[in-house]
């Protein structure tokens, strides 16, 4: 499947084919809700997107990884490094030995990508070298822009867009923001582990809430009633993000909402699944359940065959509904069209 996704997108160079791969194996691994749902993508785009993956999940690993045995300059050096490597490799030069900067360059110059993107990208990762908590919301956003809000308008060119795309990037963004908030509350005692807190300080002393509470809740097992109501707002004010985000989706081309909507329904299902729990999250990762996450791909499969469809009978010259598979598979025509 990997080389049917390659051939698509013309990729034809070995050593580019074997960097793409190496991205989408990262997709696949680490990102499964995301994987999912890049799979109702044309295969002509999913080379890309695995790239952007790959080379964001290499720069986070460089942040995270717990057992590295690494501190905080040599990480900063680590990021220096790929961010050096990173600029040569889109002016034209090597990539320094780094696949998933050979495949992040590539997808650049196909797609036409900002490069600031990439700058504001590694700037916010340089950040959680240093930064371990946020006084504000907006500190929060500031910081959010570079992690996730350039994730969402590194997409859109790969995407395509049915209006204007500067329409589309402010809810492109929003929606990158979306998928960070509910990681961060799903994540809450991992980064507490690592020595973050991504809830807003303000959010939590609303509440009575401090890091050593926190951290006496992760240690023990208990949960608190102040925590409780603290990861409430926090989920509220992320559904929020998720209400701003969502008019861009009819905004995309048909053919890539149906791969947008599953990980728009996928990465809300996390928000339930913490609520759920009883917002234990800082004693178990919530997860949508697999059969959740096998019901809304079978929906999102159905979109992309209908949206498919449409678009080739429409180069045709042919009505969609003269098929009579377009009329069984298009359960919400106004979404797949």
């Amino acid at each position: 499947m990997t080389a049917r996704e390659l051939d698509a997108a013309g990729i034809v160079n070995p050593y580019l084919r074997a960097a793409y791969a190496r991205c989408r194996e990262l997709n696949a691994r680490h990102g499964r809700t995301y994987f999912l749902a890049t799979r109702l993508l044309t295969p002509d785009r999913r080379p890309a997107v695995h790239a952007l993956y790959g080379f964001a999940r290499w720069a986070d690993d460089i942040v995270d990884s717990l057992d590295s045995g690494t501190g905080p300059g040599e990480r900063a050096d680590a990021l220096d490094r790929l961010g050096t490597a990173l600029a040569r490799c889109l002016a034209g030069g090597g990539d320094g030995g780094r696949p998933v900067v050979a495949a992040l360059a590539d997808t650049a110059r196909r797609y036409a990508l900002d490069h600031g993107l990439f700058a504001d990208f590694l700037t916010s990762m340089r950040s959680d070298l240093e930064v371990t908590r946020y006084a504000g919301y907006e500190e929060l956003r500031a910081y959010m822009h570079g992690s996730a809000a350039v994730i969402g308008l590194q997409m859109l060119p790969v995407l395509g867009t049915v209006t204007p795309r500067e329409e589309a990037a402010p809810h492109a963004a929003e929606l990158g923001v979306a998928f960070q908030l509910t990681n961060f509350l799903r994540d809450v005692g991992e980064d507490l582990d690592r020595g973050r807190v991504y809830l807003p300080e303000d959010l939590l002393a609303a509440h009575r809430v401090h890091r050593d509470l926190l951290r006496h809740c992760r240690d023990t097992g208990r949960t608190d009633r102040r925590v409780v109501a603290a990861l409430r707002e926090f989920e509220a004010l992320t559904r929020r993000s998720y209400r701003r985000a969502e008019p861009g989706i009819p905004m995309l081309a048909p053919v890539s909402r149906p791969c947008i909507r599953t990980a728009f329904v996928l990465y809300g299902g996390i928000l339930d699944a913490v609520a759920a729990t009883g917002y234990a999250v800082l004693h178990r990762r919530a997860a949508v359940r697999r059969r959740r996450r096998a019901l809304v791909a079978a929906d999102g499969l159905v979109r992309v065959t209908a949206a498919r469809m449409t678009a080739r009978c429409l180069r045709g010259g042919t009505s969609p509904a003269a098929s009579p598979a377009a009329g069984s598979a298009r359960a919400r025509p106004e979404e797949a069209a």
